[in-house]
């Protein structure tokens, strides 16, 4: 749902990876989940015009309850039991009213959400949306649920994080995320249109292009939130516009930068390696290892391989991705999980990822001891069309699919062949 044509051409393929790659068809196949269960209050039809279910992110509370949580992108936040012959789903939160969401500029909405590490005990969640009441803004905030009942999100309790500006719809970001460290990981896309026009992605006085670290446990100064103190950035100056002998300092809460449009970042749950898929522009979509103050290289380069003059060679210490592939096989990727999950042995320790355009879905095997990828296995489905938005781990670590769905049907699953 990430893609954005422009006309640079770039000459280098992925044959610079490891040319001994497995690649054949893994013995995996992927089936609906959850057949039986109805999204409350979802209607497929909506003043006489087709409404698909938008489940755009998968997740659960992490609090021993075993339930799921399904937002749509629309602003309703489901909640259901993880159990086979589920049915009606609970409206955990409705924040619709204050989303923005339209068709024509899908990469707007509801985002991404995240349970605190402790939500049994406290009770905190955190959402990532596009608000209503202003265009071209992104809001990240904390909630909490209802007092003495956490199955219900109280919409009186928001506190905002971050409230910024973007110049373009796209290329929003979205994904927030808890840490093995228990810090809160926020990715902010570039700001949008081609080509990063205003060069944010490598500009560190601002958020956009990034992926933000912060500590929700504790306020600091006039911020609703704590700055790690070991963040990459915390008290580093860049040089001003103007070459000001006072520069700016850097935005503490970066965390790694020179991002396109991360589509999703995610933690390993058995190593804590954070993996992060950037979606490319031209001709590359891109698989890398979340490092502290890295630079991926957007828009110096576009995966690998230069896309403006001043990537070519003049800009050292650039982050390589793991993997790439070329837009002759899909063009737009769907970042998932390493499979931690008991169901499907098959998969442990690959990560799973999609093209949301092609509708291919792979199995990643990364040798971190020889810091290569080993294996790039397709795992084959029967779908005419598979355009997967989202994955997401219920608490057992298993790894499920969501996709934009006409039937209120948009959730899958692996299972063995």
């Amino acid at each position: 749902m990430r893609f954005t044509a422009c006309v640079v051409s770039c000459l280098l393929s992925s044959a610079a990876f490891a040319a001994d790659v497995n690649e054949t068809p893994l013995a995996v196949k992927i089936v609906p989940a959850f057949t039986e269960v109805t999204f409350t209050g979802w209607e497929p039809d909506v003043n006489g015009k087709p409404s698909p279910l938008r489940p755009i992110l998968l997740t659960n509370l992490g609090d021993g309850s075993n339930r799921l949580c399904v937002p749509q992108q629309q602003g309703q936040i489901h909640v259901f039991e993880n159990k086979a012959g589920a049915q009606d789903t609970k409206v955990f939160l409705d924040i619709s009213k204050k989303v923005t969401y339209k068709d024509n500029q899908n990469e707007e909405g509801f985002l991404g959400m995240a349970f605190h590490p402790k939500f049994k005990e406290n009770g905190r969640f955190f959402a990532f949306y596009s608000p209503s009441d202003a265009p071209l803004t992104t809001v990240i905030s904390g909630f909490r649920t209802v007092k003495d009942d956490r199955t219900k999100g109280d919409p009186a309790s928001e506190e905002v994080l971050f409230r910024f500006e973007r110049p373009y719809w796209n290329h929003d970001g979205g994904t927030i995320c808890f840490g093995p460290d228990g810090m809160l990981y926020i990715v902010i896309g570039d700001g949008g249109a081609g080509n990063d026009p205003h060069n944010n992605a490598q500009n560190l006085q601002t958020l956009l292009g990034k992926i933000l670290r912060i500590d929700v446990d504790r306020k600091e100064g006039n911020k609703p939130y704590g700055i790690p103190k070991d963040n990459p950035f915390v008290g580093v100056s860049a040089p001003g516009p103007g070459g000001e002998k006072k520069p700016p300092l850097v935005n503490p809460e970066i965390y790694a930068y020179g991002l396109r449009n991360v589509w999703r970042l995610s933690f390993d749950r058995a190593t804590g390696q954070g993996w992060v898929a950037d979606v490319g522009q031209n001709l590359w979509e891109e698989i890398n290892l979340l490092e502290k103050g890295g630079n991926y290289g957007w828009n110096l380069r576009e995966s690998k391989h230069v896309f403006t003059p001043a990537g070519n060679g003049t800009i050292s210490g650039l982050i390589d991705p793991i993997w790439e592939y070329h837009h002759d096989i899909g063009k737009s990727i769907t970042g998932g999980h390493v499979y931690r999950g008991k169901e499907v042995p098959e998969l442990t320790g690959y990560y799973v990822y999609a093209d949301y355009v092609s509708g291919k879905v792979w199995a990643l095997n990364y040798d971190a001891k020889t810091k290569s990828v080993v294996e790039n296995r397709p795992i084959q489905h029967d779908m005419p069309s598979f355009p997967v938005i989202s994955f997401g781990e219920d608490e057992a670590g298993e790894v499920y699919l969501t996709t934009v769905a006409a039937n209120g049907k948009g959730i899958y699953k692996f299972a063995k062949k």
